[in-house]
């Protein structure tokens, strides 16, 4: 999928990890459908614009739970890294329209604000714990997986070091976490499933 068109989601694996940790300096072009090699990932946080931090509705979220299938046939259809022509612009806007959005961008700042909350959730508590929380969960994993082979094992550990030191912006809007965590095994189901 387009890292330039739609975030995926997911609170799963290295991928949710390194994308939450680069949220801040990643905006709507954050990309979690794969992480990006590592010349990309130091390329992209000078590119793109903060976060814009906003409090989240339930119309909202169902807006973007409604809207995801839609979504998907969409930027699945894209080549990876693909810059998104005008034709596939007025499609995600009608989409994003339909679904109670002012357009694609306004979707694309939900959904990075949905993203921020998620990347702090432990997946299997499915509360929130914060973005370092779960960075760290991730490297002990990695560490105590004895069947990773040792080239991926050290990719994996640098990849977790590096988001460590580079860490998502705090929530700002508290309230956000309360309505991701209402809506958390929805979002997941239509945000997640193309990283697993």
């Amino acid at each position: 999928m387009p890292a330039l068109l739609r975030p995926a989601l997911t609170a799963l694996g290295v991928a949710c990890l390194l994308s939450a940790a680069s949220l801040a300096s990643s905006g709507p072009a954050f990309a979690q459908a794969k992480p990006a090699a590592p010349a990309q990932q130091q390329a992209e946080p000078a590119q793109a614009p903060p976060l814009k931090q906003i409090a989240l509705t339930d119309k909202q979220m169902e807006g973007v739970l409604a809207a995801q299938k839609d979504m998907d046939a969409i930027t699945e259809k894209l080549p990876e890294n693909a810059a998104p022509d005008q034709k596939v612009i007025a499609q995600l806007d009608a989409i994003a329209k339909k679904n109670g959005f002012a357009g694609y961008d306004d979707y694309n700042i939900v959904i990075d604000n949905i993203s921020l909350v998620l990347g702090g959730f432990d997946p299997a508590t499915k509360k929130y714990v914060g973005t370092e929380a779960v960075i760290k969960a991730q490297i002990a994993q990695v560490e105590a997986n004895t069947k990773m082979p040792a080239k991926d094992k050290k990719e994996a550990l640098d990849e977790l070091n590096d988001a460590l030191k580079t860490p998502a912006p705090a929530v700002e809007n508290k309230g956000n976490i309360d309505l991701v965590s209402k809506y958390y095994d929805k979002l997941l189901a239509a945000l997640g499933d193309d990283e697993n």
